[in-house]
């Protein structure tokens, strides 16, 4: 699923509109009618609900939502406050269609009107401003808003929380409505993708009225919204007469004296992902902790007794990974040096590895193309080597680091995003807080390492691998909770998560 951009909104409402086609008003009603239907589905009809429209077409959607609400029998007040600007056409027609509706009390509010109380009311449903804003909001606007935050009625916003931009994000300094859901129209908004703006969109959830599919399709985005659809087409078929051969050789670098148990986890999410064959390279005192744990896993044994201090021979690999645990030390340091020189194979790198590369930058630039790197918001910026402000800056940071030195990115946490050189950015649908746990990088690691060894290209593993990562964690917590979740059983989840996708 695409995202897409203010200017390109437009654009594709427009578009909608020319090949239907079908009114502007008549699009609004649409939308309007699936708004109504997802709080007709959330809120009894009992719930008295204060609607708060603007003069923009945000607004009209909110007049026509209170009518088609009131229709179903809710208790509806609205409130039209003066922002000044004129009503848009289809505002000004949801309006007196409004008022030609009996029972629905319609308020104006001025600056010198004063505020009225909101305590009679559960529900407010924000329709001051939408995607379509480009500046922050001062003046009434800001007041008005900051009387909304203070009510302590619960607050649904129409596509995004009225005063928050939908693409500058770091520009977001004026009033912003703190809604508890954001009801955001037929695809997810960039706002929305940013911890900084999670004060103020709540949850959010993708509503779909029906725009032009044909124009979603040809309107080009370098942003995408990685869902079920997307990485299904993905899924390889196991073949009847393939064997553990046909499914790669993975060789795994990882573990360091007190943490052995990352070797474990990347190696389990390898093998959980379907690898045919699993070789760990880790320390020698090590390697019988590792192989009661994991049976299925064979050892290369480093003669360090704390680190890893060689480079195995590299030549029957399928794809390698490294990084899990593995240590800072000098030895460690140079044996990465060595599996960037001489890695001819898809290459993986995580944690140490990653830490290692920060203090190394002239090695960045030796990494082989489409190395996939997985680093979390701080290891990046140490990677980077520039101190951000904002989660907007990372990224643009990233697509630029990724661009120009040809890899892969992973940039973990909330929507993990996975970068490509081309720079097309997939922000990830799957995963949840209980994530936030050590180790559970580690399994993601072995996921991946596991997917490239089955003859999925770089860009594939990493889409498929976050997916599949997050994927199984929810499946984990839908029967427990993320408090209680662990790396582990995200590895073991696996299987479900795989069949999910089937």
């Amino acid at each position: 699923m695409k995202i897409f951009s203010r200017e390109q909104i437009s654009q594709i409402d427009r578009q909608t509109r020319v090949l239907e086609p079908i009114s502007e008003i008549d699009l609004m009603e649409r939308a309007s009618m699936a708004l109504a239907g997802w709080i007709q589905a959330s809120y009894h009809v009992t719930t008295r609900i204060a609607v708060f429209a603007g003069p923009g077409n945000n607004g009209g959607d909110a007049l026509a939502v209170a009518r088609i609400l009131a229709t179903l029998h809710y208790s509806v007040v609205v409130y039209l406050p003066d922002l000044g600007r004129q009503r848009s056409e289809a505002s000004l027609i949801n309006l007196e269609r409004l008022k030609e509706c009996s029972g629905i009390e319609v308020r104006e509010i001025t600056e010198n009107s004063g505020f009225p109380p909101l305590l009679n009311f559960d529900l407010l449903l924000d329709g001051l401003y939408g995607a379509g804003l480009n500046r922050p909001l001062e003046g009434f606007a800001s007041q008005v808003i900051d009387w909304i935050n203070v009510s302590g009625v619960e607050v649904v916003s129409i596509d995004l929380p009225s005063g928050l931009l939908c693409d500058e994000n770091q520009y977001n300094t004026g009033s912003i409505v703190r809604a508890d859901f954001t009801l955001t129209l037929e695809f997810p908004k960039l706002a929305l993708f940013f911890s900084e703006n999670e004060q103020y969109f709540g949850k959010w959830v993708i509503v779909p009225f029906g725009l032009n599919s044909n124009v979603l399709e040809e309107t080009s985005s370098k942003l995408h919204f990685l869902d079920q659809k997307s990485v299904s087409i993905l899924l390889k078929q196991r073949k009847m007469f393939s064997h553990k051969g046909s499914y790669g050789h993975g060789l795994l670098l990882s573990g360091s004296k007190g943490k052995y148990g990352a070797a474990q986890l990347a190696a389990r999410g390898a093998l959980r992902a379907g690898l045919g064959l699993l070789t760990v390279h880790l320390p020698e005192p090590a390697a019988g902790f590792l192989q009661i744990a994991l049976p299925e896993a064979m050892t290369s044994l480093d003669s360090g007794k704390e680190m890893i201090t060689e480079l195995p021979d590299l030549t029957k690999y399928t794809a390698i990974a490294a990084g899990p645990g593995i240590g800072l030390d000098p030895l460690t340091q140079k044996v990465v040096k060595m599996l960037i020189d001489q890695a001819s194979v898809p290459l993986v790198l995580d944690a140490d590895a990653l830490n290692i590369l920060a203090a190394n930058p002239s090695w960045i630039k030796l990494l082989p193309p489409n190395t996939i790197l997985t680093p979390h918001p701080t290891e990046f910026d140490r990677l980077s080597g520039i101190v951000l402000k904002s989660e907007e800056e990372r990224l643009q940071i990233a697509e630029q680091f990724a661009g120009s030195y040809g890899v892969v990115l992973i940039l973990k946490g909330a929507y993990t995003r996975i970068i490509l050189p081309d720079g097309s950015v997939y922000f990830n649908s799957t995963g949840n807080p209980g994530m936030a746990t050590g180790g559970s990088g580690d399994v993601l690691t072995g996921i991946v390492l596991g997917l490239l060894c089955q003859g999925y290209t770089p860009h594939e593993a990493a889409l498929l691998g976050v997916f599949l990562h997050g994927r199984s964690a929810d499946l984990r917590v839908s029967s427990s909770s993320e408090e209680s979740l662990i790396a582990s059983e995200i590895a073991d989840y696996l299987g479900n998560a795989f069949a999910s996708l089937k």
